[in-house]
């Protein structure tokens, strides 16, 4: 299995959630939180070119758009809630492309329901980070049973609550 900045998301915000999705239990076609997000994404700079999609050997991406002038990666999403987490997607990007030879990559977040952008960059101590993840996530995705609940408020908007909570 590839890993994705959809892991990365899902591995900074709940590893139950990571577990069910490496394990192809996608809930997310059932959330009207993610269709809205999804919409927001597909119809925000529609001008730019969405979706641009690498893969490498473990890995495999798809940044909204990559502004290519400017070496910026945007990721666009619907609220802040999990400002942290999207951080952290992005560096993921930064990351990767940075290892594929692109040089001086930056990152925005845009929230365009929030007329908001927050700019992202990578560290050092964020690529140490990053490995780390990467090494714990392949471990959770290899696990036969799923992380403990996190029993977070967050998670009766999960799309997955079902699977944690009956």
């Amino acid at each position: 299995m590839k890993i994705t900045g959809t892991h990365i998301n899902y591995y900074f915000h709940c590893k139950r959630h990571l577990w069910f999705y490496s394990q192809n239990i996608q809930m997310e076609h059932t959330s009207n939180l993610v269709a809205i997000g999804k919409f927001i994404s597909e119809n925000t700079y529609e001008r730019e070119k969405h979706e641009l999609h690498f893969e490498e050997d473990d890995f495999e991406y798809i940044i909204d758009f990559f502004d290519k002038r400017r070496n910026i990666i945007h990721e666009i999403k619907k609220t802040d809630k999990m400002e942290e987490v999207h951080k952290w997607q992005v560096k993921f990007y930064i990351y990767r492309l940075k290892n594929l030879g692109f040089q001086n990559i930056k990152g925005i977040i845009d929230y365009p329901k929030l007329r908001k952008t927050i700019q992202v960059e990578l560290t050092q101590q964020d690529e140490k980070e990053i490995e780390k993840a990467i090494e714990e996530i392949k471990k959770i995705i290899s696990n036969v049973k799923p992380p403990k609940v996190i029993n977070e408020p967050f998670c009766k908007k999960c799309s997955y609550y079902e699977l944690c909570y009956v």
